[in-house]
């Protein structure tokens, strides 16, 4: 088997993520990596990975690479995928693509263009009862969709001294929470239902106006407290805090919450779905289970297993019933789909390509109007 040779732009919490994952696949090599000088060459014996560039155009115009994973802060996104489609490479990124619509139209182009495989990580599409319940409305299992709610919490910049490069909009847009985080949740409703939104209504909040950013290494302050000459106090632009209202193209209703300083919640996606027939519940806590609500019978609680669900589901199970997968299962599903139709072994496009960034920033463009006019806004 001719393996498919990855390099990997940006190797923090996402990047290594990435790798672990790629390295679960029996047809790819992970075979570079791009980050800062400082800390490049410490990641890579880290990870084991023999070559690393702390200039990430060398990595992209390296002959031995044939994909690009792009991991790095979202201004950067646009630049770096334009290189690599350029220079004949596949490119997986994060999200969002960019930072605005009209750049994130130029690389749907470009890639279209160049006819490269392109793909954004939305990997939350990846569960396999996320996939189950999908399946389940394509089915008529659910009937027509009444309504959907739930949330994206957080608690990670909960006290005004977490400080991260999310919090500059120069380097990652003007929106934050509902750009980095609710930017998954609608990506996942409109997967699942196959509806799309066609107004929304948002109301944004910023609780810390000001917050500590420290001065040195954020590593430094590990299980310290910053003292006065550690830090300086700087203004917050961007959203702690939405909600946000939709209308969906079938007359349905939802919302959305999105919080970075809800205490106690890590990283939890939750939604639920009203159909005419019966009702479904998932949170990203519980992965492995799904609740199903129903008016004339007993409710249900459907645990993953690859024998009780249906084959779309079934496809991203790797292990029987009772052995749980979770997040980095995500990434290796999403993955396997997208290095299957770059090696040629699949056909059909399994896994979000750059029009579902587009999707992504034109919905959080239109909501972060929304928020400024305080007003419902047609997408």
């Amino acid at each position: 088997m001719k393996k498919i040779n990855a390099g990997i732009i940006g190797v923090g919490f996402i990047g290594v993520a990435h790798i672990e994952a790629l390295r679960r696949l029996s047809n790819v090599n992970v075979v570079a990596i791009a980050d800062d000088e400082s800390v490049v060459k410490a990641k890579a014996e880290q990870l084991g990975v023999d070559t690393y560039y702390s200039d990430w155009q060398q990595l992209i115009n390296s002959k031995d690479i044939d994909c690009v994973h792009i991991c790095t802060p979202n201004h950067l996104h646009y630049m770096m995928a334009k290189a690599a489609l350029s220079a004949g490479k596949h490119v997986v990124c994060e999200k969002p693509l960019t930072t605005n619509k009209s750049e994130t139209e130029e690389l749907v182009a470009l890639a279209e263009q160049k006819g490269l495989v392109n793909a954004v990580n939305f990997n939350v599409r990846f569960y396999p009862l996320v996939q189950q319940i999908k399946a389940a409305i394509e089915n008529g299992d659910m009937g027509r969709i009444f309504s959907v709610h739930g949330s994206y919490l957080q608690d990670w910049l909960f006290y005004d001294t977490d400080y991260n490069w999310r919090l500059e909009p120069e380097t990652a847009g003007e929106s934050r929470a509902v750009a980095d985080i609710g930017s998954h949740w609608m990506d996942l409703i409109e997967f699942i239902t196959g509806l799309r939104a066609t107004e929304v209504f948002a109301d944004f909040a910023t609780f810390h106006k000001t917050r500590k950013k420290p001065l040195k290494p954020i590593e430094t302050y590990a299980g310290k407290l910053l003292k006065p000459e550690d830090y300086k106090e700087v203004p917050i632009n961007t959203e702690d805090y939405a909600t946000v209202i939709f209308r969906f193209d079938n007359g349905a209703r939802g919302a959305l919450t999105v919080s970075q300083v809800c205490a106690g919640r890590k990283n939890r996606i939750t939604f639920e779905i009203a159909g005419s027939k019966k009702a479904a519940a998932w949170t990203s806590e519980s992965p492995n289970e799904v609740w199903i609500g129903k008016r004339d019978g007993a409710n249900e609680l459907l645990i993953r297993d690859p024998s009780l669900v249906y084959p779309g589901s079934r496809e991203l199970i790797d292990y029987p019933g009772g052995h749980n997968e979770g997040f980095p299962d995500t990434f290796k599903q999403n993955f396997k789909k997208i290095y299957g139709v770059i090696s040629g072994e699949k056909t059909v496009k399994e896994y979000p390509e750059f029009s579902a960034g587009l999707r992504g920033i034109s919905l959080c463009e239109k909501i972060v109007q929304s928020n400024k006019t305080d007003s419902w806004v047609k997408i």
